[in-house]
């Protein structure tokens, strides 16, 4: 499973190392999580997925939001929508999925075996921007006082963007998450 291919498709192909890949799993629609998302499919096999609400965004450069910035960056169409509590599964590792919009409207979080890929939902010590189109603050803001802030202090949390960290030190200095 690729999670968020962002870019530099040779050296993700490299670390790869042309082994199958089940699937490529975006965390939210946006140009910088899945620029080399087709030449990974290409070059390795799977399906792509992404939540449903991001779907219809990814295929044109508009909708990544690559055309703010003057890229062409877009995905081929998901193969699978996801929704809340779909688990996609690779080799003998499962992951839930945890809709958390707000950065985008079909941001998800993907969880398991006491790890957490947020994408941009939650960094260490911040959030993901939401002043971007289609960006809700008020959204986001729920996404993680319902569901990241219940989640046990000794999960990992590995970003879109940064450090990892854990929930104990986001719910510790994490401006935006809950305070107990």
């Amino acid at each position: 499973m690729v999670i968020d291919p962002a870019g530099d498709a040779p050296v993700l192909l490299e670390a790869i190392a042309r082994r199958d890949v089940a699937w490529v799993v975006l965390t939210h629609g946006h140009f910088d999580h899945l620029g080399a998302a087709g030449e990974i499919l290409a070059a390795c096999g799977g399906r792509l997925a992404v939540h449903i609400a991001d779907a219809p965004w990814i295929v044109d450069s508009t909708g990544t939001g690559a055309a703010l910035f003057g890229y062409s960056d877009t995905a081929p169409p998901a193969d699978r929508e996801l929704r809340d509590g779909d688990v996609v599964t690779a080799g003998g590792v499962s992951l839930e999925v945890l809709h958390t919009p707000g950065h985008t409207p079909g941001g998800i979080c993907l969880l398991g075996e006491g790890h957490l890929f947020s994408g941009d939902t939650l960094f260490a010590g911040s959030v993901g921007r939401t002043d971007f189109p289609r960006g809700d603050g008020r959204a986001l803001k729920k996404s993680i006082v319902e569901r990241l802030a219940p989640l046990p202090n000794g999960t990992a949390v590995h970003p879109g963007h940064g450090p990892d960290t854990t929930i104990a030190r986001e719910r510790r200095g994490n401006p935006f998450f809950p305070r107990a």
